[in-house]
Parts: C-alpha cells; structure tokens; sequence
C-alpha cells in the first residue's frame, strides 16, 4: 500500500463512509426500474385488428395485422394493412405498445425501445471516463444524476414516440456517469481491504432493485403513472448532492491537496477518529500529484481519443494478446446478452411477469454476494467455465418442459440468470488480471463495451424470434453460453500468478507456461497487489 492507502485504513470506515455507501446504494437501485424499463413500459401483449367502420363486413388475418375487404367493383376479397388494433388490457391498462400502436410492422420498435438505453450506455461509458477525471467525480454525479431525474420525469408526459425513444437515449447516457463514477467515488474513500467487499455489496442495492421493479409494476398498470412513479424518488437524492464529499484521491492527483485535507479532516471527524497532523498529510497528498498535471489531465481530447483507440488496436498486434482479447470480448457480449436476455424474457418463461422480475432480483443476491468465498478458494479459469455451463444447460433444458409445468421453466430460468450473474462478477476480476499491465485498462474497458453489445441485441433475440418460436430465444442464450464457456479454455489461469507489465514479456513466454510465479504476490494477487481488486456486477 502507498502513504495514502494508508492514511485511509487510519480512517477506517465509519460514520463518512457509510453515508456514502448508503446514498450511492439508494440511488443504484433507482437505476435497475428504468434500465428494465421495457419489460412493464413497452411489453409484448395480444391484440386484434380493428378494421376501419365503413367496412362493417371485413374480416381479419391470422395474425391480425391485416384485414381482408371485399372489393365492390370486382366483388373479390383484397388484404389491406390494419391500422388500428384493439389490445387486451387485462394484465396492463396502458403500454408504450398499446398507445403507439408498437405490433406488427413496428413491432422492432419495442425491442428498440429497451436497447437504446443500452446504446445510451455504450456511447456513454468512454466518455464517461475521460470527463470524471477531467472534471472530477462529484461534479459528474451530480450533473448526470439531475440530469437524469429531469429526463425520467418528464418522459411520463411525452406524447411523441421519436422524442420518448430520444427520452430513453439520454438516460442511457448519463446512466454510466452517475453510476460508475459514483461507484468510483465510493471505492477511492475506502480503506483498502475492504474494498473488493464493498465493490460486490454496493450492487446489492441493483438486485433489491429489481425485485422493487416488479412490486411497483403490480400495483400500477398504467405505463405513464408507472413511469411517474419509479421516477420521483429520484428526487430524493438529489439533496443528498450537498453531503457528498470529493474523492481525495482525484484532489490529491490534481494538486488541490488543500481542499482533499479538508474533507479528509471532515471524515476522521465523522469517524470518530484521530490522524496526522497537516503537514504529514499534505506532503503524503502532495506524493500522489501527477508529474506533468497539464499534460495528463489538460491535454487535447482528440490526442487522448486517438490514444485510446491505437492502444485498443494493439490488443489485436500479437498472438497470445489476440486470443485473450477475442476470447475477453466474446465472454463479455455472451455475458451480457444472456443476463439482460433473461432479464427481459418473462413474458416468455412464466404467465406471471411481475413475480418473475422479483425473482430475477433475488438469483442477483447470491451471484454479488458469494462471489469473494469462491473466487478465493477456486481457480478463475475453472468459475468461469463452470458457470457458463451451468447456465447453458439450464437454459437448453427449457424447451423441453412441458407447458403444464411453469414451475420447473421459471426455476430453470433462474438457475441461469443466478449462474450468468456469477459469471459477470468473475469475468470482471478475470479481466483485471488477465491483460498486460501496459493494456489493462483498455482491455478491461473495450471488453466490458461488448457486453454492452449483447445487451442491445438481447431485446431483439426475445422480441423477434419468440415471435417465431417461443423457445427459441433460450436456445440461443444457451448456446451461446455453452460457447463462451468452451471459449474460456483458452484463457490462461490467473489464481495466485503474476502476470508481466508489457506486452513483450507476456508475449515472450513459453506456450506451455500460461503464468509465471512470483513470490511478492499472495495468492489470487496480481502486480499491484490484491487489494486494489475492484469487483462489480459489470451488467449495469
């Protein structure tokens, strides 16, 4: 540990902690409602054709997406495109697919519905990260968390579907920046050794959120009031905004040292505790400043975007780091996927989707929780592999239960969402250890960008082929699991190994030697050491 890491244990984790944890946790769980918005807003629901009135006499389709007229001058029967539906409002009084008419040709409408609020994300994580550590992370949260209540809000009383979809976008957009970046924010306030735990726990808050999804979804069926509802506690935390600190840590590095001792002096007081004098903790603050601050911090964003991408590009240059990345990148978008595929697929594996939400909350608890016990007596390689299979069997089994049997289907689902869940937890630790130290960062984040790729084509998977066939969407989470998981075999373990800093040395082992030994680092360890592990659910 460095002179500031420990200055934080002198702190421990008190009074200034714990509100932080708390406040973050509330507002996390806030996200899950609109995150999976899609499956109460805009579900999939039956509906008829309503032929216009001057054709008393015409008669529907099979699928209801046309009408057939007789035609007076020919007396022949012609097919004409419906225009109006009627909908069964039995489960839902008003959808998103009810009001804007999202069935037949504009039935992808509805999948596009939940997957731009993950294209949202996926334009939005890296800049996300170049704006926290230019700005810092307060500012960020708090721009992108009021921002985000405004648009959550008014998206109840928008009448236009482009403007509501944009609505989506935008929310998808500040959800990395008021998430991740508080998630950060937590963590860099945090003594060391707890902070694998709290990176697990803080997501806890996601799970409890998602089951508090389907309980709102029950007792309000009406998509605007729905919307309303989920939507204004998020005001809640908006005044919380004035009792949140700084990250010292980012202070620190940009050589505001001052005000970093200020909120440091405000948590030992919080704490109940006594640390160093001034000068002792300016001068460890005053270690931690960048080099060349207007360099690394201040420097022109297209030279740190074309940074960016020439180093995602050497991920590709040598052998050994190529296998890694593609196995990486297809690990993560199967990951993500099967684990929001199932998230929205409850109209498909139960007749009740408001309990099959709650339970698909509830499979989240243990995946966050009992990952740290696993992956400290276990190899990563072998979790990893495990999981996946387990929830690809789970899921190819579903087709093969017979329709009076929803039990079994649901409890099937729920052994691979519990499954996949602990597969993202491992997968994040799995790419903090596994890259380079030179392209870790970059690995870590391209790779975690896939996994929202599979969660913008995951909509499309559920909506489109269950129209087709209903078990086909499980068929394709589940082999496609199964796929990752054979995938996996060519990672190499990294369970209480070392792996090089530069690309040269990983690339200059032998090939019957994944990992090298190295006696600094305890078991589970990297370069670095273990305890700046960060775990978290990747999928939010």
């Amino acid at each position: 540990m460095n002179q500031l890491d420990d200055l934080l244990t002198q702190l421990g984790t008190g009074r200034w902690n714990i509100l932080h944890i708390l406040l973050f946790s509330y507002w996390f769980s806030l996200l899950s409602y609109h995150t999976l918005g899609g499956v109460f807003l805009a579900p999939k629901i039956d509906f008829t054709c309503r032929p216009p009135a001057a054709s008393p006499h015409a008669r529907t389709t099979n699928d209801s997406c046309a009408y057939f007229e007789e035609d007076s001058s020919t007396g022949f029967e012609e097919e004409r495109p419906c225009t109006e539906w009627d909908f069964d409002n039995s489960t839902f009084s008003s959808t998103v697919t009810s009001e804007f008419g999202l069935v037949c040709e504009r039935e992808y409408l509805r999948a596009t519905y939940q997957s731009i609020y993950m294209l949202g994300i996926f334009v939005g994580a890296p800049l996300n990260g170049m704006m926290a550590d230019r700005f810092g992370r307060l500012p960020m949260v708090a721009v992108s968390s009021i921002i985000y209540t405004v648009i959550a809000i008014g998206s109840s009383f928008l009448y236009s579907l482009p403007f509501l979809l944009g609505a989506r976008f935008l929310l998808g957009l500040m959800h990395p920046t008021s998430l991740q970046t508080g998630y950060i924010l937590v963590l860099e306030m945090a003594e060391p050794k707890w902070r694998s735990a709290l990176g697990v726990s803080l997501f806890l808050s996601w799970a409890m959120g998602t089951m508090a999804w389907g309980g709102f979804a029950y007792l309000v069926r009406d998509w605007r009031w729905l919307q309303l509802t989920v939507s204004l506690p998020c005001l809640l935390f908006l005044p919380a905004l004035f009792f949140l600190d700084e990250s010292p840590r980012w202070l620190a590095v940009e050589g505001r040292q001052e005000k970093a001792l200020r909120i440091l002096k405000k948590a030992a007081k919080m704490n109940r505790v006594e640390i160093q004098s001034d000068e002792k903790i300016l001068s460890i603050l005053k270690d931690d400043q960048k080099e060349v601050q207007e360099k690394a911090t201040h420097g022109n964003y297209k030279d740190k975007v074309k940074e960016y991408f020439e180093v995602a590009v050497i991920l590709f240059r040598t052998p050994r780091l190529r296998i890694i990345t593609i196995v990486m990148y297809f690990d993560y978008l199967v990951t993500g996927l099967v684990y929001f595929g199932l998230s929205l697929s409850g109209g498909n594996f139960s007749t009740n989707p408001f309990l099959y939400m709650a339970l698909m909350g509830l499979m989240e608890v243990p995946g966050n929780t009992f990952v740290i016990p696993i992956i400290t007596r276990f190899a990563r390689k072998t979790l990893n592999i495990f999981f996946f299979v387990i929830s690809g069997a789970a899921l190819l089994a579903l087709p093969f239960i017979p329709a009076d049997h929803a039990w079994a289907a649901v409890t099937l689902a729920m052994v691979g969402k519990m499954s996949i869940t602990f597969t993202f937890n491992i997968l994040f630790l799995v790419a903090s250890e596994v890259f380079p130290t030179e392209v870790r960062s970059r690995g870590m984040g391209t790779s975690l960008m896939m996994s929202r790729v599979g969660a913008m084509v995951a909509p499309f998977v559920t909506e489109t082929l269950s129209s087709v066939c209903p078990w086909a969407p499980s068929v394709v989470f589940g082999a496609s699991a199964v796929a990752a998981g054979l995938a996996t075999l060519a990672l190499p373990e990294t369970k209480g190994v070392a792996l090089p800093n530069t690309i040269s040395r990983f690339e200059a082992r032998s090939n019957t030697k994944d990992v090298i030994e190295d006696p600094r680092v305890p078991a589970g360890g990297t370069e670095g050491g273990s305890e700046e592990k960060q775990l978290t659910s990747s999928a939010v």
